[in-house]
């Protein structure tokens, strides 16, 4: 299913014609390109009232499934947009700004005073993202697969039980691509001299024949495939801490997959070769056999 997205960029210089706004169209070129339809997009000033009624008509008039604003989430006596935000939902969903402002910890200390905020109205999930381009798209891509998730469960297609290991649910299929330019223009990258990539997928040969050498095993024909996020963030916090390296992105698949479906993939961009190898190796390694549970589905022969 394709969801609409309005992407609203608060900012009274942006308003005023005084700045030049990149945070929202960086928004919406992430948001294309995971296949999400922008259909509105606004530039609006730093005004409580302004800020709900933009939010009110794309929820309540536009009927938008997802309203992510830019801007105004900071300390300044003008960044208001939480407020106003907490004034017209319904319903809280402190769960996402929790899980971004966990990925802006660990790029910088400063992301605890992000004052992002989150909630539901009508049928309507409404998210507050950084007014920086760099941070609004680290956030965005922190939760851009549950929010996909979550709106299935709001607009009636999915299940309410998050917690069901078996579901059906396909996420969407990172981007190397779009990874590699992304961390190119991190400012970790005048530190990287090499980027390696792990590709993990399902395949039909069972582990017991690849790895101990039963010829009579059956054929595989898919995959239940789960993961710890806990775990696995432990993982990539433990990677910064190998020797020269500066930039790590993991994606993990989940739910029934099958027989040629991506399980996992792994970028690590680290200063020299031999590091970013061992790296590699080690996330790869500590991925699989502490952070995801995998069971095989076989032929019945």
């Amino acid at each position: 299913m394709s969801y609409t997205v309005a992407v609203i960029t608060i900012s009274d210089k942006g308003a005023r014609g005084e700045r030049v706004d990149i945070s929202g169209p960086a928004i919406c070129a992430i948001l294309e390109s995971n296949g999400w339809n922008v259909t509105y997009t606004s530039i609006i000033p730093d005004e409580k009232e302004d800020i709900k009624a933009e939010l009110i008509r794309c929820a309540d008039e536009m009927n938008i499934n997802l309203v992510l604003t830019t801007g105004g989430t900071g300390f300044s006596p003008r960044d208001i947009t939480p407020e106003a935000t907490f004034e017209i939902i319904e319903r809280r969903t402190p769960g996402i700004p929790e899980a971004m402002r966990a990925e802006s910890l660990r790029i910088t200390p400063k992301g605890c005073l992000s004052r992002s905020a989150a909630g539901i109205r009508g049928r309507t999930l409404i998210i507050n993202l950084p007014g920086s381009e760099k941070a609004a798209k680290e956030n965005l891509l922190a939760v851009i697969d549950p929010v996909e998730h979550g709106l299935e469960i709001l607009l009636g297609s999915g299940s309410a039980d998050c917690g069901e290991t078996h579901h059906n649910h396909k996420k969407k299929v990172p981007s190397i691509d779009e990874w590699l330019r992304e961390a190119k223009a991190d400012p970790s990258a005048n530190k990287v001299g090499m980027y390696l990539t792990h590709n993990g997928v399902v395949r039909g040969t069972a582990k017991a024949q690849v790895r101990n050498g039963e010829e009579n095993a059956s054929p595989v024909t898919g995959m239940y495939f789960s993961y710890d996020k806990g775990k696995v963030d432990a993982a990539v916090a433990e990677t910064y801490r190998l020797d020269g390296i500066y930039y790590v992105r993991v994606w993990l698949n989940e739910g029934e997959l099958k027989v040629g479906d991506d399980i996992m993939f792994v970028l690590i961009g680290g200063d020299i070769r031999p590091h970013v190898v061992a790296a590699l190796e080690h996330l790869v390694g500590t991925l699989k056999s502490r952070c995801v549970s995998e069971s095989e589905k076989f032929e019945t022969i």
